[in-house]
């Protein structure tokens, strides 16, 4: 991740700030050829939504990916007093951000990396936010997909993630009278590839098999139940849980049964019961996937 360190960057910035998020895409500026992102500090009404809607509370760990003059690192730490983490590969950003968090008051809470992001470690992350350019956010994904723990909330200013559509999105207006969106993502658990379980059935057990494909938060799957085929639908994956509803033949009539259970992992453990049933006890169910048969939510990885 490389920014401009030229001689003009602080007036530079100052004209910046109110440059359009789509001017940024267009990246049209010379002085900026051969960099990633140029140095464009966040409005403070973002910094504000980006934070509440990633939900950062006491015990977060936040990292700013691209972290500028580290004022999202510093409002983390000061309203939550959570550790936070800045990352960037411009040294006078670095430097910017800890003369900030000095006056802020914050200095022994934070901390600020001088760092190229796509070899950076930021796997204990809770939170990650972001202010770069769709096409670097791209670039990022794989990493962020292999190597945040799933349930790990992601925002980023004015920029998505592509094709991995957003969880959420919210739109702000800013002190500069204009808009700017807030995306929101929660890292997926991979659940991709083909899992098995066995369920008492009476006086024996029932063996289930279960195929899935995945398109990041977005499931899919079908699967069989001794000869008969696993109807399955409703499915829901939110971090590391995931709910689905089953369908299946049992003493020759249809039945359906609500699952959820936890990712771990090669292993989902939960619990199971009648959808028609309401009041009938859950039982325990784990399953396991043929570690062979998983594939990476990006293919670009």
């Amino acid at each position: 991740m490389k920014k401009n360190v030229g001689l003009g960057i602080f007036v530079l910035a100052g004209l910046l700030t109110l440059a359009s998020p789509s001017s940024l895409q267009e990246f049209p500026w010379p002085q900026f050829k051969g960099f990633d992102v140029p140095f464009v500090p966040t409005p403070t009404e973002v910094v504000d939504e980006m934070l509440r809607l990633a939900d950062v509370k006491a015990g977060d760990v936040l990292y700013d990916l691209g972290c500028g003059d580290g004022r999202i690192v510093i409002a983390a730490a000061k309203r939550f007093g959570i550790r936070a983490v800045g990352i960037d590969i411009d040294p006078v950003r670095i430097s910017e951000s800890n003369d900030n968090a000095a006056i802020a008051g914050v200095a022994g809470k934070v901390r600020f990396i001088q760092q190229n992001l796509f070899e950076a470690d930021f796997g204990d992350a809770t939170v990650v936010t972001m202010y770069l350019l769709t096409s670097v956010n791209r670039r990022l994904r794989p990493k962020l997909l292999a190597e945040l723990k799933p349930g790990t909330r992601l925002v980023s200013h004015s920029f998505d993630m592509g094709d991995w559509r957003p969880d959420e999105t919210s739109v702000v207006t800013t002190s500069f009278d204009d808009q700017r969106a807030v995306y929101y993502w929660v890292v997926p658990a991979n659940l991709t590839g083909r899992w098995e379980w066995d369920l008492a059935d009476g006086p024996r057990d029932r063996h289930y098999t279960l195929q899935t494909t995945q398109q990041f938060q977005v499931v899919t799957a079908s699967g069989t139940t001794g000869d008969w085929p696993l109807n399955v639908n409703d499915i829901e994956l939110a971090g590391d849980v995931i709910k689905f509803r089953a369908d299946a033949e049992a003493d020759g009539k249809m039945v359906s049964f609500l699952y959820e259970g936890k990712v771990q992992g090669h292993t989902i453990a939960g619990t199971v019961k009648p959808a028609d049933n309401p009041k009938a006890p859950a039982v325990k169910w784990k399953a396991a996937r043929d570690p062979k048969t998983a594939e990476p939510l990006d293919k670009d990885i």
